[in-house]
């Protein structure tokens, strides 16, 4: 009976319950950022702490620094916690990075660096000349470098209108994407000068949309239009009209 107890006892301990089992957190950091990577333990029996990269290669062993790369810097190394830093951070540090405590079994905890790919500013191509009213414009937008795969929205001023649905391409030698989008319009005077934008979405633009302007040029024929300065003019007095004409050119 005392062996089935023992046995369901080990059965309903917890690795979270072990005071020396490290624990971290996974980061996502945009490129060219910083990215903080945090490792504690409840308790420590006198051993180290460290941290290493994707490839397996030490970056600090408590203190002391293990690998000559001067973006990563020490935050703190106490007896139950490591903390480290990485900046200017590259597509190539996407990855599990593990914290180490070298007791006896040796314990180990994983953290994901999740690294996005900041998309350019994007192009819109595709008008070059003005357009005869009636006929149809299509422009094309596209975006680079974004991981994972920037979303592009169009826009007429400010209103938001729908475009062909994005086509994603894999970026050759790079984890990255290329987005593009085309938008197809018919359309009419009052288009004359009317801003065309797309704009880039992406959780690694943290201050608003990255966006590129358009305006269109639309030829029309001219509409005319009298307006005179009083609807009751009286007898002997001046009459005034004004003629408006309205085209493109």
């Amino acid at each position: 009976m005392d062996d089935l107890w023992k046995s369901s006892e080990k059965r309903c301990w917890k690795r979270e319950d072990d005071p020396f089992q490290p624990v971290t957190q996974d980061e996502t950091v945009a490129v060219g950022g910083v990215v903080t990577l945090t490792c504690s333990v409840k308790e420590n029996d006198n051993s180290s702490l460290q941290w290493s990269n994707t490839a397996q290669q030490t970056l600090y062993f408590g203190e002391k620094r293990a690998l000559r790369d001067n973006r990563i810097q020490l935050v703190k190394s106490t007896a139950t916690e490591l903390i480290i830093t990485i900046a200017d951070v590259q597509l190539s540090d996407d990855g599990e990075y593990t914290c180490s405590i070298f007791t006896m079994p040796v314990r180990t905890a994983r953290a994901t660096v999740t690294v996005l790919g900041v998309p350019g500013k994007p192009v819109i191509t595709g008008f070059e000349d003005a357009v005869q009213e009636g006929g149809k414009v299509t422009l094309t937008c596209t975006s680079s470098g974004s991981k994972p795969p920037a979303k592009l929205h169009w826009y007429r001023d400010q209103e938001e209108i729908q475009g062909r649905p994005d086509v994603v391409e894999s970026n050759p030698d790079e984890p990255t994407y290329t987005v593009t989008s085309e938008l197809t319009l018919t359309v009419t005077r009052s288009d004359n000068n009317a801003l065309i934008a797309c704009a880039v979405d992406h959780p690694s633009i943290a201050n608003g949309d990255k966006r590129t302007e358009q305006p269109l040029s639309i030829l029309f024929s001219p509409s005319v239009l009298i307006h005179p300065e009083s609807d009751l003019p009286r007898e002997g007095e001046k009459f005034f009209l004004q003629c408006v004409g309205n085209g493109n050119p």
